[in-house]
């Protein structure tokens, strides 16, 4: 089938037959989809849509593309979780030690920043020596030794996706319901789990903006992973603040650090148990909320937690040390602080959590290109939340720079982002839903 024909048939809003969606897979992959035919077709998918047929089709395609793992050797419950991407979301970075204290094995693919929002494995590299590509006996004799291993995408593990999530983070090709469930799901049901846990984010700083688009694609997501034979369930979570107080990956490593030490902030916190709660039950290591639960702040007050992370990043050569001297990891020697003008006490009542991601990535912490080198060091420390009170001159935000022009850009970013009230803010919890497939 020429890659044209394809093409018109979704700009013009026709369904494509499966065949035409295997082919668009197998083309990406061959290289006979050029990468400005798969621009467009992403495109017409954006701006026509897929039906949820379709959807499926692309998805089993993607996942199909390339190896899929199975690990029949492993005895414990495997268990992934998965978000759709926020500003300062470093819960898998917690999560996975964990959880793996807590009895599951978590076999995690994860991927770059995307966008305004950050990745898990520019986070773990930040770690000097840490490795997120492990060959096949590795991973698997990692996932027997310790239950919990942190990996990107082999070549050989759904390469479709390899190509297509880059090309969509240059061509404002992200928000679509259809290409992220193909992308996520393809992902994860590769990976060789038992079951899947989803963290769908909504509100200014997510790819869906607001809760009725968050709603549509958790069950799109829940309902296409069911079909395929994957118990699964998915939380539905705001995302209007940056998630914690660091955005950027040094800081973010600091701050997951901080959190298996259970001292972590209360908003991140209450996102990562509820995550890792759904994960022990869809696992069948608890089967009630408050079992769960009581189990993983044992495992963080036991110190079984934090032990766990030295674990993972000495088994994928990264350097340990870091849980006890923060400073061997990169960090920036400049700092500057900002905050808003005021004559009077005020109240935090908004962070826009895009413009933050955004000022992250005018420091560097982001990527604005396929090619966009990663500084580890940079990124934004809030010093105030929502509901927060500010007295006059008070700063909200500190920045870590590497030169006056990008911290500069990241304040003027910032301060538009800052809002303030002379009432103190409702603050409501973060997990607004939880939604599982009704067979």
């Amino acid at each position: 089938m020429l890659p044209q024909e394809i093409i018109a048939r979704k700009r013009d809003g026709l369904a494509l037959t499966r065949a035409q969606v295997e082919a668009f897979v197998t083309g990406v992959v061959s290289g006979d989809f050029k990468d400005y035919q798969s621009s467009a077709l992403l495109m017409a998918i954006v701006l026509k849509g897929m039906s949820p047929e379709e959807t499926g089709w692309l998805t089993e395609a993607m996942m199909r593309s390339g190896r899929i793992v199975e690990l029949p050797e492993i005895t414990r419950p495997k268990v992934d979780k998965h978000s759709t991407g926020g500003v300062g979301d470093k819960v898998s970075l917690i999560l996975a030690p964990l959880v793996a204290a807590c009895g599951l094995c978590v076999p995690m693919m994860s991927g770059r920043g995307l966008g305004h929002t950050g990745g898990t494995l520019d986070k773990l590299e930040a770690i000097p020596g840490f490795r997120t590509e492990l060959s096949d006996a590795a991973y698997r004799q990692q996932l027997q030794d310790i239950h919990q291993a942190m990996i990107g995408q082999s070549a050989d593990m759904v390469p479709a996706d390899r190509k297509l999530y880059a090309l969509r983070d240059v061509t404002a090709t992200v928000e679509s319901i259809p290409l992220i469930c193909s992308s996520i799901l393809g992902k994860k049901l590769a990976e060789g789990i038992d079951a899947l846990v989803l963290d769908v984010k909504f509100g200014h700083g997510a790819f869906m903006p607001n809760e009725a688009s968050g709603r549509e694609l958790a069950e799109a997501l829940v309902a296409i992973s069911a079909s395929m034979g994957k118990p699964t369930s998915a939380l539905l979570t705001r995302m209007e603040q940056p998630l914690g107080r660091m955005i950027g990956n040094s800081l973010e490593v600091i701050e997951a650090i901080d959190c298996l030490r259970g001292e972590g902030p209360e908003d991140l916190m209450e996102v990562t148990y509820a995550l890792c709660a759904e994960m022990l039950m869809l696992g069948g290591i608890h089967s009630t909320v408050d079992d769960a639960m009581a189990a993983l702040k044992a495992a963080i007050q036991s110190g079984a937690a934090l032990a766990g992370f030295r674990e993972l990043i000495a088994a994928q050569g990264g350097d340990p040390r870091v849980i006890d001297d923060y400073k061997r990891l990169p960090l920036c020697e400049s700092c500057c602080e900002v905050g808003v003008e005021s004559t009077e006490t005020m109240y935090v009542s908004g962070l826009d959590a895009r413009s933050f991601g955004e000022a992250a990535c005018l420091l560097g912490a982001g990527r604005v290109s396929t090619d966009s080198v990663i500084d580890p060091a940079v990124g934004l420390e809030l010093l105030k939340k929502v509901g927060d009170r500010v007295q006059p001159g008070e700063p909200i935000v500190r920045i870590h720079y590497r030169d006056e022009e990008s911290c500069a850009a990241a304040e003027a970013r910032l301060q538009t982002a800052i809002h303030l009230a002379s009432a103190a803010p409702s603050v409501g919890p973060l997990v607004v839903d939880r939604i599982s497939h009704k067979s």
